[in-house]
């Protein structure tokens, strides 16, 4: 059938459905039957919709996920065909999700994401047009699904062209409060980007994903968010630990969700390559994600790396306040809108360790947890570079001052923080060494970093001036074996005296509501994905409901250890890039 014949046949047929009532219309259409049904539909007709939009659907009728963001913007490749290749004046390639070719069950949905952000019950997870969507197997109308081109320093060196070599944007969807959020598939098999991967990712990882994105939210960390999490019987070969045990293990894919996934390396590909026209119009549109940088400002570009050099500062800083090592900080993971994404080796530390390294792929220990601010640092004088080509001579000395004074931003922030952490209003001279002494001492008896701070925000000033700790308070019972110990009380209970009109009860509160006690350990997670390999989800499910609420005592959550010391089999848990 030519192009000219199915045009008017296929729009007939739509008319049809849309008359009979039929919410499939609105709906999912078979990736693998209309690869080109883009090329067809009148896009207006698609973005006035058919049907009117409603709120928490109970089905995809009426519900629709959007491209021209992009297309309309931004040139795409304009090859079509799926092969790996070099790619260049693009940012997107089209390319379709690759279906499973087995059974596919799901794991595990977030019902906040479903219901607050994408407008759509939780019982559309019952669905079979659900299940299609979320593995692969079917995208919805109007939307055509692209892979990103980027690039990126990897472990500090420039690594070239990289991309979205596993992940597919199968749109954007904006939501009854006007919010525009874009959909990605994770494991949904090759791109052009793949390189010399099969575009697939594992059930172990992708558990970890899901579960540590909805952590790191509900922790207040900004961050991606996951809807899903499928799990198919396709095998999928993966050497974890890279020392040639290659195994089969089963393939998965994470539906996220995230207000965009651009990241220091979408520009740094386009100033490598020398297509600073477009190198402007991509900064332009992430730009717009920034209300407050006026478009018609000759400043923008200095506002813009402004910003994203303070939000930088403040989200490491708050990912070390939870204890949070993301195991890899190259720049192509450093999104430039400053939310945590891309969940692969990390680890919230268990023993408080400067030097804790979550990656076994880390030789270098490049990525410890103390060495994240420096990262930062180096990641966004990459972005400088990226950005120098569109400044002129005053704008870029503006911006390495911006960028020196980066530092001081973290500095002031991770302070912050950990005054909060501590329960201190004010300030204090002092504070800062506070801060520092009380984190050596944990360092030196090796303190559970989470529970010390939990277990100051719970126990009574008497009780600690006292040192009368009781085995309930197991982490400072740890703590209290250090000989300076008593030195650091007697500091910090008279600091905590000069806070003005302050209670016992309005301190434990305070603090007990920024200092968690629950946190995605990998000791959780393992038990978790170990039975999920079993077909059995229950504790990734039960792990969701225990980690939305992590600064709240949960009755079930303290039976199942997750406030009590680690296990000792923790110690042996690694965990790689391999995915």
């Amino acid at each position: 059938m030519s192009r000219c014949s199915l045009t008017p046949w296929l729009l007939t047929w739509l008319m049809l459905l849309c008359q009979s009532g039929c919410c499939f219309l609105d709906s999912l259409i078979v990736a693998s039957s209309f690869r080109h049904v883009h090329h067809y539909i009148n896009k207006s007709n698609l973005d006035q919709g058919y049907c009117e939009r409603k709120r928490k659907l109970s089905s995809f009728g009426g519900w629709r996920l959007s491209s021209e963001k992009f297309t309309a913007t931004l040139p795409i490749d304009p090859i079509e065909k799926n092969y790996i290749r070099e790619v260049q004046d693009s940012i997107f390639s089209v390319v379709y999700p690759i279906p499973f070719k087995s059974r596919v069950l799901l794991v595990a949905v977030s019902k906040e994401v479903l219901e607050d952000i994408l407008d759509l019950d939780v019982s559309v997870s019952d669905t079979e047009d659900f299940l299609q969507l979320v593995s692969g197997g079917k995208i919805v109308l109007g939307s055509l699904p692209l892979a990103h081109r980027y690039g990126g320093h990897q472990f500090g060196s420039w690594a070239g062209q990289l991309g979205d070599g596993r992940a597919h944007l199968i749109g954007v969807y904006t939501n009854r409060f006007g919010d525009k959020w874009e959909l990605q598939l994770k494991g949904s098999g090759r791109t052009p980007y793949s390189r010399n991967g099969d575009g697939r990712a594992v059930l172990r990882s992708s558990v970890r994903e899901f579960l540590g994105s909805e952590a790191m939210h509900h922790l207040g960390i900004p961050t991606s968010r996951a809807a899903s999490l499928v799990v198919s019987d396709d095998d999928v070969w993966r050497d974890q630990f890279y020392n040639g045990d290659i195994k089969k293990e089963r393939g998965a894919i994470v539906l996220r969700v995230a207000k965009s996934w651009f990241r220091i390396g979408s520009l740094e590909i386009l100033t490598h390559s020398g297509e600073l026209d477009l190198l402007r119009i991509l900064l332009d549109l992430v730009i717009e994600h920034f209300p407050s940088i006026s478009m018609n400002d000759s400043n923008r570009y200095l506002a813009f790396f402004s910003r994203v050099v303070s939000e930088t500062a403040d989200l490491i800083a708050l990912w070390m306040s939870v204890g949070f090592a993301h195991g890899v900080c190259n720049t192509d993971n450093f999104s430039l809108l400053s939310i945590t994404i891309d969940y692969g080796p990390f680890g919230f530390m268990d023993s408080y360790d400067p030097d804790f390294v979550p990656n076994l792929s880390d030789d270098e220990r490049r990525y410890k947890m103390g060495n994240q601010a420096n990262v930062g640092m180096f990641n966004l004088n990459k972005l400088l570079q990226a950005l120098n080509p569109l400044l002129d001579p005053r704008q870029k000395q503006l911006a390495s001052q911006t960028l020196e004074g980066y530092p001081d931003q973290y500095y002031k922030r991770f302070t912050e923080l950990f005054k909060a952490k501590l329960g201190l209003l004010g300030s204090g001279d002092e504070d800062g060494y506070l801060i520092a002494f009380l984190l050596k001492l944990m360092e030196d008896v090796k303190a559970d970093f989470t529970m010390t701070f939990r277990q100051l925000s719970e126990i009574s000033l008497d009780h600690l001036k006292d040192f009368s700790i009781s085995e309930e308070f197991w982490a400072l019972q740890d703590i209290a074996k250090h000989k300076l110990f008593s030195s650091w009380v007697a500091m910090y209970l008279l600091r905590l005296q000069r806070n003005a009109g302050d209670s016992e009860s309005d301190r434990k509160r305070r603090m007990s509501s920024i200092n968690p006690r629950y946190v995605l350990r990998n000791w959780m997670a393992d038990s978790a994905i170990q039975k999920a390999e079993r077909n059995d989800f229950s504790e990734v499910r039960f792990l969701l409901q225990v980690l939305q609420h992590p600064f709240k005592i949960q009755t079930v959550a303290e039976r199942a250890g997750y406030a009590q010391r680690p296990p000792a089999w923790a110690k042996e848990i690694r965990v790689s890039c391999s995915s």
